[in-house]
């Protein structure tokens, strides 16, 4: 039978077990929306493909796929599954086998990066009011695992005796044996989470056009990195990448004592956090006993769907198991005051499963971070070269320099630097533990609503500080490193789901006697979100902005169940938007 035919006659199937009350048969319903569209469109191409298992596949399940024309490029441990190449042809056949589980598209991840002004980045998540100031840890001992696009040797991520803390590489990107990064982003997310300011002195010559003198590292700068590169020279990089790169940072775990694994990257969401492979992975590494810190996507501003850029966060941010984290605008002060949330952090609630993200908020807007020279982010956007006047009295001897860029990519790394203060301080610590402290002392005194102005296009955006928007609030360092609460036996730190309730508009949190939240005085949601933010059993929000209530649209892509955010066509998370920060 042909594979036109198969597919239809498999829809007919389908639809007389519907209009008899049953469930879809297993073949249809294991082929993912996009690969059921191209086998009737194009029958005759390759494609590339996530296959999920009932049980690790080995030789018996690649020979049968190689009958059917299938070549297997690599297994993917974390998701029993393994990354194929196979005619659209054999598509139908694959998903009938009985061992199969699920058929995805090998889809594009995207770092998730802006580009703006300057912040202060490691000194205000850790309270301090100068560069010569430190908090009693540094990240010693502790291995963070950035998966980005590459990391360059520099001073900045040496140790004391001059030894690089660069102490694993590896290169996941098909075809591309490139050592470091060509593309400039996994520099800059390793220097926020470790750089220790080497070339920058932290001299500042009078008439630089900085206010503050300035040091230029990181928040954890004496961490050991893992270089797991899994984004290509244009910043691109697939599922299968990135769940290869997880394997082996579960694999070197104990080698390289990887506490912390960084994902400053994302695709749009296509399915509820329990069948995405890219969830299911990070899954594994937070059961592994590594702290997974996510990005939550730069698709605040989308409004495509008429929901004010609510229900945007991104694949793998979308699990209730890792930290997600959103980008808040410090205003390039050191006061927490002024903070309010950049118009371009994704907001929560995750569709199909409607969990409370981000889980917290940290800077991101104009973050300063080392510069790979010759990156793409460097030849694109030179203008975003930090200025040799405003970390160095001896420019003519500096080689590498620094740069700035904004987005959640660069939030994200301020929690994992975060995550391995804590993790130093209390080896024993776990992931739920950590995420818990992190979330119940992050600072929360944020104005019910603030604008902000995109400075490309001078265009306004009203933000309302919800907690689909600022989570439990903005990364606070050193409250967490004095906090020494515990969770109760038999809790976890999942994110929680919420539901609407039609009949009086509000929000409210569906309990679930396994997570943390909610369990006491302790651990009570006011506590870890906020009076402000949670108050009456609910969710406090503006209710005709945060569920498009003014939009049927916006309703039902917020709280339908049947709508896909960017299904068949992927973008970048900075979409069609102008690569600038918030003013």
């Amino acid at each position: 039978m042909t594979l036109h035919r198969t597919l239809r006659a498999t829809l007919m199937v389908a639809m007389l077990l519907m209009v008899a009350g049953l469930a879809y048969p297993a073949e249809s319903s294991k082929l993912a929306s996009e690969l059921a569209n191209l086998a009737f469109e194009k029958p005759d191409k390759t494609v590339d493909i996530i296959v999920q298992y009932r049980h690790a596949p080995g030789l018996v399940q690649a020979e049968r796929a190689g009958r059917l024309g299938a070549r297997v490029r690599r297994n993917l441990d974390a998701i029993r599954g393994a990354h194929l190449r196979v005619p659209v042809s054999a598509l139908a056949d694959l998903a009938a086998d009985p061992d199969v589980v699920a058929v995805h598209p090998d889809r594009e991840v995207f770092g998730a990066d802006f580009n703006g002004k300057k912040d202060y980045g490691w000194m205000v998540v850790s309270n301090l009011t100068s560069y010569t100031a430190s908090l009693a840890y540094d990240g010693r001992g502790i291995g963070v695992a950035v998966i980005d696009s590459g990391i360059d040797e520099m001073a900045d991520f040496r140790n004391s005796s001059g030894q690089s803390r660069i102490v694993y590489r590896e290169n996941f990107v098909p075809n591309d044996g490139v050592v470091g990064d060509p593309y400039g982003h996994g520099n800059h997310v390793a220097g926020i989470i470790g750089s220790n300011g080497a070339s920058s002195t932290g001299a500042h010559p009078n008439g630089s056009q900085y206010s503050f003198t300035y040091k230029i590292r990181g928040v954890a700068p004496n961490v050991n990195l893992i270089d797991l590169r899994a984004l290509g020279r244009d910043g691109k990089g697939t599922d299968s990448n990135v769940i290869k790169a997880i394997d082996r940072a579960v694999a070197l775990k104990s080698q390289y004592k990887i506490r912390v694994l960084n994902l400053s990257l994302g695709r749009p969401m296509t399915q509820s956090h329990a069948s995405d492979p890219l969830c299911q992975a990070v899954k594994r590494a937070w059961d592994a006993g590594i702290v997974v810190v996510v990005a939550a996507g730069n698709e605040g501003r989308n409004n495509t769907k008429s929901t004010n850029g609510y229900g945007t966060i991104t694949s793998p941010g979308s699990s209730p198991y890792v930290i997600t984290v959103g980008s808040l605008n410090t205003m390039g002060t050191l006061s927490r005051s002024d903070d309010v949330m950049t118009s371009y952090s994704s907001k929560g609630p995750t569709l199909y499963d409607h969990l409370v993200k981000p889980d917290l908020v940290a800077p991101g807007n104009g973050i300063l971070s080392v510069r790979g020279q010759g990156s793409v982010f460097d030849n694109t956007y030179p203008k975003n070269g930090v200025p040799l006047s405003a970390y160095s009295t001896a420019p003519f001897t500096q080689v590498w320099g620094y740069y700035q860029a904004s987005g959640t990519s660069m939030a994200a790394p301020m929690v994992s630097g975060a995550a391995a203060l804590l993790i130093q301080k209390t080896p024993s610590l776990t992931p739920d533990q950590v995420k818990a402290r992190l979330m119940k002392t992050a600072y929360k005194l944020f104005p019910a609503s603030t604008v902000v102005t995109d400075p490309a296009t001078n265009r306004t955006y009203t933000l309302y500080h919800d907690a689909f928007t600022v989570g439990a609030g903005c990364l606070d360092v050193d409250a967490a490193l004095r906090n020494t609460d515990l969770l109760p036996a038999g809790t976890t730190a999942r994110s929680p789901a919420v539901s609407f309730d039609s009949a009086s508009g509000k929000v409210y949190l569906v309990s679930d006697s396994g997570v943390v939240w909610g369990t006491g005085v302790v651990w009570g949601t006011g506590v870890v979100w906020g009076t402000a933010i949670y108050s009456d059993n609910s969710i406090v929000a503006s209710t005709g902005v945060v569920w498009g209530a003014s939009s049927v649209s916006g309703f039902g892509v917020v709280w339908g169940t049947g709508v896909v955010w960017g299904t068949t066509t992927p973008s970048a998370e900075t979409d069609s938007i102008a690569l600038n920060g918030d003013k």
